[in-house]
């Protein structure tokens, strides 16, 4: 089975990593990375987002050792628009969270006018970090949490309390 999943990834969190364990665990997996132009149109904030090259790499560190657990392989390409590879026949599967369901349907629609067979979409929850509040890219790079979901101390030492 060819599996495939998108997104910016920056930086790579304990989220990202429950995707990549369903998506290798289905299959060969191909990673669409977004190119440096779209990734500032997926934020739902404004914040600076590393360039690709940087995100490819630390990519690449973070899915080798869940392809060798599963003894799959991968790939990582650019992501230049949302519906992006995924709309590729060779793929059987495709990898989401709960807020990309609605992007993951249109990539069905368009294979389906193209007629290719629409993939399985795979819906993974939402990691929590330890306030009960899903851990996010943005959050971290706000300081809120680290990338496994644990409340930072602020500058007073203190740890952080969100509601």
């Amino acid at each position: 089975m060819h599996v495939a999943l998108g997104g910016t990834f920056d930086p790579v969190h304990d989220g990202h990593l429950a995707l990549f364990e369903r998506a290798f665990s289905l299959g060969e997996v191909t990673v669409g990375l977004t190119t440096d132009s779209l990734a500032p149109a997926t934020r739902h904030t404004e914040r600076y987002v590393r360039p690709y090259a940087d995100r490819k790499a630390d990519l690449a560190d973070e899915l080798q050792p869940l392809a060798d657990e599963y003894d799959r392989g991968f790939e990582i390409r650019p992501l230049a628009e949302p519906t992006g590879i995924a709309v590729e026949p060779k793929f059987d599967a495709l990898v989401v969270s709960p807020e990309t369901v609605d992007g993951a349907e249109r990539i069905n629609e368009l294979r389906t006018a193209a007629g290719d067979d629409p993939l399985s979409i795979e819906v993974v929850d939402h990691v929590p970090a330890a306030d009960g509040t899903r851990i996010s890219s943005t959050r971290i790079v706000n300081g809120e949490i680290d990338r496994h979901g644990n409340l930072t101390p602020d500058r007073s030492g203190r740890t952080q309390r969100h509601s």
